[in-house]
């Protein structure tokens, strides 16, 4: 299989768009399962994880591989909730387009805009599927007009429904001008093309002008024909389509119900039309591990191998499996191969080709691939493998910060080694879980991105390391600042083995700009202290960054200027200069209104208008501040601005408001002071 006929794609959206169901169907039709899984009865082949069967949402981003019109397509389904954002992450690192899903009654909703917009920063080519037409309140048009304002793109539309809701029964292919109808004794496998009826022949023909017109923006050749009255090939079409798609012009929207087996087929056509192959994604950049200089790595099968660790996965037989996307050269079963980030050789046992929990052992993977490899020891996400003439890094990941916190205890001391085995494997997994003890308690504190997120884990731990623990209620993650500036001396005389160990640096704190982050300038020359000292008081202040001011919690957006310093030759030493960093910043922060900082969360919330009123109500009693309210034909969307305290059992609360059926998101937006500290 050449890189010319591969596509990696993924499938991304917002939970229950149908992202699993879509996947099922593409499985079906390219042959890779005989039967149809369904999320709603626990069967499908690509929620195998037992919690996704039991919550029915997608967890872990799954990858499979399929085959359509003699094109090998890897596919990696990924979580919509976005306690589990950084799956998204990871995956649309390695991808080279995406299929994003809207469902046709909810549009773009909150998840649906923080995945394009993860997309956008990874420069990744789209298409987009206007799922579940046949849901009650489906309305095609209203979600065109959601990508148009609410993600600022230029959608494309390639086909039209006929009919919606109950009477929802197929589509226009508005390229070829012909009516598409799947027949329901082949679950849609046959697909009954005809001419367009009367009743839909003017909009078709309106719609169809439009799609000319767009994309006769781009294509001079177009232009002249569409103004001469001439037929425009179809080949033509898709070239235009094609380029726009892959330089980001426009969004292709398709249109569908994947549930009633209606479009799935036209989509699969349109990942091999208008998405990228591996050559035709974007340019690799990687880094020269000798000297941080820029390269771009060739993406040729016959250049030096280099992959990325994109995802690490526990499996109770093979041990730890490494989801690999290789950018160059072949890897092979049986050779070793250097992490570059570790600088150590690991040993490729097995390459295997994943389909969902399920797989085929392989011989070589060649570059544009994604696979599995079985080996690794100490490989983990993000890393960089490769040859060792061409030790290029691959761009790191940057991952969030845990917001929430629980503390986790085995039942029995006999567990204690078992807890610590899982908690660090999941933790070789998911790099946004971390486990710290507490320095007072003696505790496991584990943190994680939301309730959901931290509950999944903890079940992990529990049903698949077969630990049995105790688990404390969740707590927030906070941090502390200053908002004063401030300066201060710091003068550090210390006797040590009968030698004497002095210091003195005047350190200025301030408060820096919101989401800026912690600093460390020193404007003390070398000809007034030496740099191994500089280097030192540096490293004592920025070893003080973590514990804390006034409760130990990391500190962030503090400035900190050293802007003297005395040295003595005879009694100076290194570590001096790092104890006075360290006294000397926490010793000036105590004095420039230091402050305990909780998380800000982004909420969005989906409810039945006749709930709308309490629901609001129920958020500010939350301490919640409501930033925008959003009519849609069956819903209002609400969003609002919460401190994360105050959101635990929210999910409870807002299913007895508004009678199971109101939903809602919630990521972390930014820290603010904390009134009445802890």
């Amino acid at each position: 299989m050449s890189i010319e006929t591969m596509r990696n794609i993924g499938i991304m959206a917002h939970i229950d768009a149908g992202k699993t169901t879509t996947t099922e169907r593409i499985l079906f039709y390219t042959g890779k399962s005989h039967r149809i899984g369904e999320v709603d009865n626990g069967e499908a082949t690509m929620d195998w994880m037992e919690q996704e069967q039991d919550r029915g949402i997608t967890i872990t981003s799954a990858a499979t591989t399929c085959y359509w019109n003699k094109h090998h397509i890897n596919i990696i389904d990924t979580p919509g909730h976005v306690d589990f954002t950084v799956e998204v992450e990871r995956a649309l690192r390695v991808l080279d387009g995406a299929i994003a899903i809207f469902c046709a009654v909810g549009g773009v909703e909150p998840q649906s805009e923080t995945v394009w917009h993860q997309a956008d920063h990874y420069n990744i080519p789209r298409i987009a599927f206007v799922n579940k037409m046949d849901r009650l309140g489906a309305d095609f048009y209203e979600v065109l007009k959601d990508i148009e304002t609410k993600l600022q793109a230029n959608p494309l539309v390639l086909y039209l429904p006929i009919g919606s809701e109950n009477d929802f029964i197929g589509i226009i292919d508005l390229i070829k001008m012909k009516e598409l109808r799947f027949e329901i004794n082949s679950k849609g496998s046959e697909i009954i093309e005809s001419d367009i009826s009367n009743d839909y022949k003017e909009l078709a023909d309106e719609w169809h002008e439009k799609l000319l017109d767009k994309i006769s923006e781009y294509s001079e050749a177009i232009t002249d024909l569409f103004l001469e009255g001439d037929d425009i090939p179809v080949k033509l079409i898709k070239e235009a389509i094609r380029e726009n798609t892959l330089n980001r012009n426009l969004v292709p929207v398709f249109v569908g119900a994947s549930l009633k087996n209606i479009g799935v087929q036209p989509l699969l056509d349109g990942v091999l039309d208008f998405l990228p192959s591996p050559l035709e994604g974007q340019k690799v950049i990687g880094h020269k591990l000798k000297d941080n200089s820029e390269v771009t790595v060739p993406i040729d099968k016959k250049g030096p191998a280099l992959a990325l660790v994109f995802k690490i996965q526990s499996d109770k037989e093979a041990g730890a499996l490494s989801f690999i996307r290789v950018y160059s050269g072949t890897i092979k079963k049986g050779t070793a191969i250097l992490n570059i980030n570790k600088h150590k050789r690991e040993r490729i046992n097995r390459l295997l080709r994943m389909h969902s929990n399920r797989y085929e052992a392989i011989d070589e993977l060649h570059a544009g691939d994604i696979a599995v490899v079985v080996g690794f020891k100490s490989a983990q996400t993000g890393d960089t493998v490769g040859s060792e003439g061409f030790q290029v890094l691959l761009e790191d990941m940057n991952f969030p910060e845990p917001v929430i916190s629980v503390a986790i205890e085995p039942k029995t001391i006999s567990d204690q080694d078992k807890l610590l085995k899982a908690l660090e494997s999941l933790k070789r997994e998911d790099p946004t879980f971390t486990v710290k003890e507490n320095e007072e308690t003696g505790q496991l504190i584990i943190a994680g991105m939301g309730e959901l997120h931290l509950d999944v884990l903890v079940k992990r731990v529990i049903s698949e390391f077969k630990v049995a623990a105790n688990v404390g209620k969740p707590q927030v993650t906070y941090r502390e600042s200053i908002f004063t500036k401030i300066s201060h001396t710091e003068s550090f005389q210390k006797l040590v083995a009968g030698k004497e160990n002095t210091a003195e640096i005047t350190l200025t704190v301030e408060p820096a700009g919101k989401g800026e982050g912690n600093s460390f300038v020193s404007e003390v020359s070398e000809g007034v202290l030496p740099r191994e000292f500089n280097d030192a008081a540096a490293r004592g202040v920025k070893n003080a960054f973590s514990s804390g001011i006034m409760f130990g919690y990391q500190t962030i957006d503090i400035k900190v200027t050293m802007t003297s310093a005395v040295y003595d030759q005879q009694t100076s030493s290194a570590l001096a200069f790092e104890t006075a960093g360290a006294l000397g910043f926490d010793a000036a922060c105590r004095k420039a209104d230091p402050a305990l900082l909780e998380p800000i969360m982004n909420v969005d919330i989906l409810t039945p208008k006749e709930f709308v009123g309490e629901v609001i109500s129920h958020v500010t009693t939350r301490k919640g501040i409501i930033s925008s309210l959003e009519s849609k034909p069956a819903i209002e969307h609400i969003r609002a601005e919460v401190p994360l305290v105050n959101m635990f059992g929210y999910s409870t609360a807002l299913r007895s408001l508004t009678q199971g059926r109101g939903t809602f998101a919630m990521e972390f937006s930014y820290f603010a002071k904390k009134e009445g500290g802890i």
